[in-house]
């Protein structure tokens, strides 16, 4: 079972939109603990937790209820973590950001961005001891082990929705192109071996 913790960016339709009544829809659609904010003018930002078989179904599933709530035209924009700072991984593990650059990070992706499932591995050997560092790293991975596992699912949402395999108006995956989304087993994911932490 995928437990994980991550964020969905909805661009809303032109217009004005009441941020109260946005905040209702989410907690309408079944996500009363969730996170929202409608800080940017024509976008909504989610932050939550769900549980499924597959992460990938896990997000797409609480975005699906989630955009029926939401205006119509609400399109799925992103879905984050994807791409993260070391300072929001820092934040995160309740560890400072140099104590992350101390050890042999994977090399940035996109504007001193990182791919956070690469991160998720450097993290998760050091807190068991494991990989490069001087030493056991001291993080909080239980508290942020959700978190980290969304990071590959996240990548391959957004790749979905980038190349047309999920459709951003219906959420729907392509018959054909469903392998994309699920290639791997879930059982190799962070998440799986936060325990073992």
């Amino acid at each position: 079972m995928a437990e994980i913790e991550f964020e969905l960016v909805f661009a809303l339709p032109e217009g004005d939109h009441d941020a109260f009544d946005l905040m209702d829809a989410v907690f309408e659609a079944g996500f009363e603990d969730a996170i929202v904010g409608t800080g940017v003018p024509g976008m909504i930002g989610i932050a939550l937790e769900a549980t499924s078989d597959h992460a990938e179904d896990a997000i797409l599933d609480a975005a699906r209820a989630i955009q029926k709530q939401l205006p119509a035209g609400s399109v799925l924009r992103e879905v984050r973590p994807d791409l993260v700072s070391l300072a929001d991984v820092a934040k995160r593990l309740d560890v400072t950001r140099q104590s992350l650059q101390k050890r042999k990070m994977p090399l940035p992706s996109q504007g001193g961005l990182f791919r956070m499932e690469e991160v998720a591995v450097v993290i998760m050997e050091a807190a068991q001891g494991k990989g490069a560092g001087t030493r056991k790293g001291r993080f909080s991975v239980e508290k942020a082990a959700r978190w980290l596992s969304a990071g590959k699912p996240a990548r391959r949402v957004n790749a979905g929705l980038a190349v047309g395999v999920i459709d951003g108006m219906t959420l729907e995956i392509r018959e054909d192109a469903k392998h994309f989304l699920y290639a791997d087993n879930p059982a190799t994911d962070p998440q799986n071996s936060a325990g073992a932490a």
